[in-house]
C-alpha cells in the first residue's frame, strides 16, 4: 500500500509539478526562431538605395526598408517584421 501511495505521489510530481515549474519559469523569455525571435537583432546593410535595400542578418539576405538613409556597411537594428520584408532603423552605439 505505502509503495502504491509512493508511486503515485512520484508520477504525480513527474508529470504535473516538474512541467508546470517549467512552464512557468520560461514563460516570460523571448522567443529566439521565428519572426518574433529577429526583432531587436543587429543586421549589416549590404545594398542600399534610397530608403530599402538589403541587409544579412542570420546568414541570410532581407529586403529592408528605413524612414532613414543608409550606406552599405553600417549596422542597423530590426524593427518589425512585415511579410518577407524587415522595417529597420539606424544602430547608434
Amino acid at each position: 500500500m505505502i509503495l502504491a501511495i509512493g508511486f503515485i505521489v512520484f508520477e504525480f510530481i513527474e508529470h504535473v509539478i516538474f512541467p508546470l515549474f517549467w512552464y512557468i519559469k520560461n514563460r516570460k523569455k523571448r522567443s529566439i526562431c521565428g519572426l518574433t525571435g529577429m526583432l531587436g537583432k543587429v543586421a549589416e546593410v549590404k545594398q542600399w538605395q534610397t530608403s530599402e535595400g538589403r541587409v544579412f542578418v542570420n546568414g541570410e539576405l532581407w529586403r529592408a526598408v528605413s524612414d532613414v538613409p543608409l550606406s552599405t556597411g553600417d549596422k542597423a537594428i530590426i524593427q518589425n517584421v512585415e511579410g518577407l520584408t524587415l522595417r529597420v532603423k539606424p544602430f547608434n552605439c
